[in-house]
């Protein structure tokens, strides 16, 4: 990836590293399901009206919509709300780096090399780590939702780098209608009418301020600009070279939450978090000149001067 496309990947670390500290601010004031559907169905509105279709095929839109916007925040909102810190949230969610990669080759015959296949193992090494230490301190159920989270966030890469639009803040804002419709009535049968009404009744007074300030931080960097930009470079890049980047999310996912939440890992989640960034560090980099896996030495030259590589993928390009 060139230097400027690192940058951007990295802001996006960034935007999605403090958005799970707006959630938990959120979840304060909203039941959690409600909550996610309430998140997409405010951006789906402007999006209906005012945003231009996006030009991709309708089934890798509600891909897009069911695994990024629908399976995801369900798994995450549940599990914040039900004890697991943001911090580590924003650690466990990044599972979506090696099931994006796993299922890039499954389904769209990405290549793996052996260093990015290393570097995997060391950060899922990491994730399990985080798992265990934290199972025993709160139970597997909240762990297992965010899990959950994660693998709809990789469903939701594979289908945006599937759309191959040239228009990848239209495709975001057009997967917000996806998600409110199953979400909305998923709430009501299991949050219920009462728990739904009763948190939009508090959601009106002045102490619900910072729920809505993380509502809208959530909507306006963590999906409109931080998502714009993923699968604007998803759009050019495999999977299993972009997916990587988001492990180092919980960075700044923990030392915010530690700073401004006071939730101080512990020592076991702390090498958990090291393993993973030694991992996605690893897998993300390579030695030497990089090369196209299955091209002669001078294929990459001559499609430079000549027409445009495209990502070794058989269905992607």
């Amino acid at each position: 990836m060139p230097v400027r496309h690192i940058l951007l990947a990295l802001t996006v670390v960034t935007l999605w590293g403090l958005n799970f500290i707006a959630i938990h601010f959120s979840l304060e004031h909203f039941p959690p399901i409600f909550l996610a559907g309430l998140r997409f169905a405010l951006l789906a509105v402007p999006a209906l009206l005012f945003v231009p279709w996006p030009g991709v095929k309708v089934r890798y839109l509600l891909g897009y919509g069911l695994g990024f916007g629908t399976l995801q925040f369900f798994g995450l909102y549940l599990g914040m709300a039900a004890g697991f810190p943001a911090g580590l949230a924003s650690l466990v969610l990044q599972a979506s780096a090696p099931f994006t990669v796993l299922l890039g080759a499954l389904l769209l015959r990405e290549s793996i090399t052996a260093r990015r296949a290393a570097g995997i193992a060391v950060a899922v090494g990491g994730l399990v780590t985080v798992g265990l230490s934290r199972g025993s301190i709160d139970g597997w159920g909240p762990f297992l939702l965010v899990v959950l989270g994660a693998f709809g966030w990789s469903l939701g890469n594979l289908a945006s780098r599937q759309a191959q639009t040239d228009r990848p803040l239209a495709l975001v804002m057009w997967m917000t209608v996806v998600p409110p419709l199953p979400l909305f009535a998923v709430s009501l049968l299991v949050e219920g009418p009462g728990e739904i009404s009763s948190g939009v009744a508090s959601s009106l007074t002045a102490e619900a301020l910072p729920g809505w300030g993380g509502l809208v931080y959530t909507m306006l960097f963590g999906t409109i600009v931080g998502s714009g930009i993923w699968v604007w470079l998803m759009r050019r890049h495999p999977a299993g070279v972009v997916a990587p980047f988001s492990m180092l999310v919980p960075v700044v996912g923990i030392l915010a939450a530690w700073w401004i939440l006071g939730q101080s890992p512990t020592w076991w989640e702390l090498i958990g978090g090291l393993l993973v960034l030694v991992g996605v560090l690893w897998s993300s980099t390579q030695p030497g000149v990089p090369r196209l896996l299955g091209r002669r030495p001078g294929a990459l030259h001559r499609g430079r001067a000549g027409p445009k590589v495209k990502a070794p993928t058989s269905t992607g390009g």
